[in-house]
């Protein structure tokens, strides 16, 4: 498989009250550490190998764009990584696609044992699409095996994620671009009416909306965060929204493994 989903990154304001809140859901959350612009992180990882990056900025950052997300339309979602399985040979092919992108950017986490991490990636100008993430320490590191990756609320994985954009049809072809593959769908969701595209990265359904009038849903949060994942599903037990004060602001549901 080309790609996987690695991580979806959710800015709060309270870390440590975020961390509470998301062990209330009925997740398990490991402290992550800080990176050297001085945002701390927790982490929800999944069985499946993505997790959701919770991070704070206890000063401010400018001109990263999380921050500036964070500072404009408060907590929520500010970003997502897929993870390749040739980071180079991707970086070079969406750029002879026409995609800008900026890096190898190196990253790095100092963790609470005082251990450090490191890795790459590499950043689209405009977030419609997402970021690409390399690690150059184990990953296993970053992302933790074994028992952190079991929760209560029998979340396992990562269903689907849907991504607010402003042209369909020029995000469409970005992201044909970016996973090598055609859209399983593409049309209109009946009685809401705005334009979708879905791709499948294994088990995860990827959709794209894109609003037609500027009452529908993807509207809203195109004019306060931009352009970005705007809504996250989980595999679970049970389909149940989860309450948006808990998990700070980011629309989440879990859904039930369906079998065709």
């Amino acid at each position: 498989m080309p790609f996987t989903i690695d991580h979806i990154v959710i800015a709060v304001a309270d870390l440590d009250q975020a961390m509470r809140d998301y062990e209330a859901l009925g997740f398990t959350v490991l402290p992550g550490g800080e990176h050297p612009r001085g945002s701390r992180n927790a982490l929800v990882v999944l069985a499946d190998g993505a997790y959701l990056e919770i991070i704070a900025f206890p000063t401010p950052v400018p001109d990263f764009r999380w921050w500036e997300v964070f500072r404009a339309a408060g907590p929520g979602f500010v970003d997502y990584a897929l993870l390749p399985d040739d980071f180079e040979a991707d970086i070079a092919r969406q750029r002879a696609a026409g995609i800008e992108l900026e890096g190898p950017i190196d990253g790095s986490r100092l963790q609470p044992d005082g251990s450090r991490i490191a890795w790459r990636s590499a950043r689209p100008l405009e977030p419609d699409i997402p970021f690409l993430v390399e690690d150059t320490t184990p990953r296993h590191l970053r992302v933790p095996e074994g028992a952190p990756r079991i929760h209560a609320n029998g979340v396992t994985g990562v269903a689907a994620v849907t991504v607010a954009v402003r042209d369909l049809a020029a995000a469409t072809a970005r992201y044909r671009a970016l996973l090598r593959q055609e859209p399983v769908a593409v049309g209109t969701v009946p009685g809401l009416g705005f334009g979708l595209a879905q791709f499948r990265i294994g088990e995860q359904i990827l959709s794209i909306v894109a609003p037609r009038d500027a009452d529908q849903a993807p509207s809203s949060h195109l004019a306060a965060r931009g352009q970005g994942i705007c809504a996250l599903s989980f595999f679970g037990a049970e389909d149940i929204a989860l309450d948006r004060g808990a998990s700070h602001g980011a629309p989440l549901e879990i859904v039930r493994r369906r079998r065709s």
